[in-house]
Parts: C-alpha cells; structure tokens; sequence
C-alpha cells in the first residue's frame, strides 16, 4: 500500500490534484478580496461607506493570499518546467499582476493615514486595480493556456518561448479574461452581501446578480466554444508511460478540435462539474434576490471551484499545451520534479495543510460578524 501512494505515477497524479486544490483555494479566499476591490467604486459612495466594504477584508486579505504563496510554491517545487515557461513567457503579465497585487497591501496601509478626500479617494482607485487587474490577467492566461502557449524545447530541454505580450491579449483569452473578472466580482459581492450592513450590502446585491448572471452566461458560451469544436485542444497519440522521465520530447500531441472534451466523453460524471459550474452562477443571482446571504456565499464558492475545476478536467493530462510544437506540450507524466521531490513535499503538506486550514478557520470564528456604519465609527482610527 505505502508503495502504491509513493509510486511516481501516484505522486504525479496527486501533486497534480494539489495544485488544484491551491489554485480553487486561491479564487476562492483571495478572489472574494480582489472582488471587493473591484466593486469598491461602484458599491460605496461615501468616504464612511468605502471604510465599511474594506474593512469587511482588511482583517483577512493578508491570510487570503497565502494561498497565493502556496500555489506559486508548489508550481516552483512540483512543477518546475511549468513555473520556468509561464513565469518567463508570461513575464509582462505576471509583472502588471505583481504591481496590481503590490498596490493592494500600500492603499490599506496608507488610505487612512489621512482624511482628505482626494488622498482616500486616490488609494481607493489603487484597491480598484489592485482588484481588477488581476482578475482580468489571471483569466487571460487560462485563455492562453487552453489554446496553447507559442514555445518550444530545445534538446537539452532549455524552453524558448516566442510570444508577446500583445500576444497574450488575443480575443479568446480576453474572452476568458472577462469570465474570470465578473466571476470574482460576483465572489466580492457575495461576501459583501454576506459580511457587510446597510447601503454597501443592497448594492453588491444588485451589481453581483448582474455579475452572476453574465458569468454563467460567458462561461456557458465558452463551453459552447469547446463543444463546437472552435477552440482546439491537444491529445496525447503516444504511449502515457505515468511513471517514465520527466522528458517532454518522448511522446507525441496533436492537435484535436474535441480533445477537451475527451476526459468528458470518456467519464461521463464529470459532467457534473461543468453543469455546476454554468448553473451555480444562476442559484448566485437567484440568492441575491431572495437575500439568503449565507447561501449565497456557499454557492458563490462552489461556481468558482467548478468553473476552474473544469478547465483541469478538461486539459488533463496537459498542464500546458505549445502552439508551436505540440509534442514538446508539457503533461503531468512528464513535466515534474523526481520523485523523492514529490513524496517529500508531500509529506510536508500532509504535516502543515491541516494547520494552515485550522488556523484560517480560528480567523474567521474571531472574525465573525458583520461590518456596519456604526461599528466603523465606533472603531475609530483603529478601523481602515
């Protein structure tokens, strides 16, 4: 038995599982705060109000995005061919994602250092960023992802990507781009519904029913996309040896209009996971309706972990296709780090999840209860 869970195939299939695992974990605890950043000009009007939407996230967004943390540590330690192709063919990308994600933590930090309105305001502007930019770039590069990435290896396996960056922005990324952007504006509002009182609370519940209808919309229309066979995908016309080098010049891919939805066809449940990610985003809307904020929350989450849950069931076992070359596309059977590596790191996570998750959960028992006009206004300065 314990030579079976450290097998490499065993490893290879469960690091691929974690990953995403982590990067759910990521949309769903950090999504809602980008969300709420993304909102903030649009729910809160007032100077008082704007305390009350950021003060529903300035006690958590820090631990938020450990997940953050983790998912970029795994691809660096698990996936390192993965890390070395997106962090540098994606280099601009993740450098306008990076600057997004530094500006959040300095309007916190900084927004309430003084009460003049043009410096809150023009810090409120930089949480809008710090929101929507990456949101948006995140979904542009699933996009990217899903119809493949212009590189190629050489034969010492060095990759040579030959994008750019106005590359990256081509119109089916962007398309996904959008999904990614109202999906996790519908996430913010769901946690402002469910944490904030007042004005703040009516209008997320009037702008997420909008977001959740148009996600589940876009994200029925992609599928609609892969179903029609527009948007090609890659299969595997080699032998899979699950437990051989991690080489990826030792198989063959080709391109194939239906391959994504091959893992669909030959597992039939799985389409469970995209159903629910198309009609989660409607019980979202309906849940703002009928003010079951709670619900409304759960469900918010479950879209988000079904919508990317179903571009991982649909790429398997691709972790990242070439345009360029199709066979030299990396997989999980052949794109991962030895197999002491994965076992180690396994053992680790085995050791520290079950804290991490502890502890979030002890921060959001403390946490609990919502945030209102006058709770802000008796917190005084020591609110943000």
């Amino acid at each position: 038995m314990i030579e079976f869970l450290f097998s490499y195939e065993t490893l290879r299939i469960t690091w691929w599982l974690l990953l995403g695992v982590l990067l759910i974990g990521f949309a769903v605890m950090d999504g809602f705060d980008m969300g709420v950043g993304t909102l903030l000009p649009f729910v809160a009007k007032t100077d008082l109000e704007r305390r009350v939407a950021i003060n529903t996230v300035g006690p958590v967004w820090e631990g938020n995005q450990v997940w953050f943390i983790l998912g970029g540590g795994a691809i660096f330690a698990a996936w390192p061919a993965l890390y070395a192709l997106s962090f540098s063919g994606f280099y601009l990308a993740m450098f306008l994602v990076l600057l997004a994600l530094i500006l959040r933590p300095v309007a916190f930090k900084y927004r309430s250092k003084k009460p003049e309105k043009a410096w809150r305001t023009r810090w409120d502007w930089a949480l809008f960023i710090g929101g929507a930019v990456p949101s948006l770039i995140f979904g542009v590069a699933v996009g990217n992802a899903l119809q493949g990435v212009p590189f190629h290896l050489t034969s010492d396996l060095r990759p040579i990507y030959e994008g750019t960056l106005f590359g990256l922005l081509n119109p089916l990324a962007l398309y996904c781009g959008l999904v990614s952007l109202s999906m996790l504006v519908m996430h913010g509002a769901a946690w402002l519904a469910f944490k904030a009182e007042g004005i703040v609370a009516e209008r997320a519940k009037a702008v997420g029913s909008k977001a959740a209808i148009l996600t589940g919309l876009l994200f029925a229309g992609g599928g609609g996309l892969v179903w029609l066979g527009l948007l090609g995908g890659y299969r595997i016309t080699s032998a899979i040896k699950w437990d051989g080098p991690s080489n990826p010049l030792l198989k063959s891919v080709a391109r194939d209009g239906g391959a994504w939805l091959a893992n669909f066809q030959a597992h039939p449940v799985l389409w469970l996971v995209p159903a629910l990610g198309i009609a989660g985003p409607f019980f979202v809307a309906l849940g703002f309706r009928t003010r079951r904020e709670g619900l409304t929350f759960i469900a918010s989450k479950l879209s988000v972990a079904m919508i990317i849950a179903t571009v991982g069931l649909a790429m398997f076992p691709v972790i990242l296709p070439s345009i360029t070359n199709p066979s030299h596309s990396l997989t999980v059977f052949d794109a991962s780090s030895s197999r002491a590596t994965l076992r180690n790191m396994l053992l680790a996570t085995v050791f520290f999840m079950p804290i991490i998750l502890l502890y979030t959960a002890w921060v959001y028992r403390v946490l609990w209860g919502k945030v209102s006009e006058k709770s802000i206004e008796k917190a005084g300065h020591s609110a943000y």
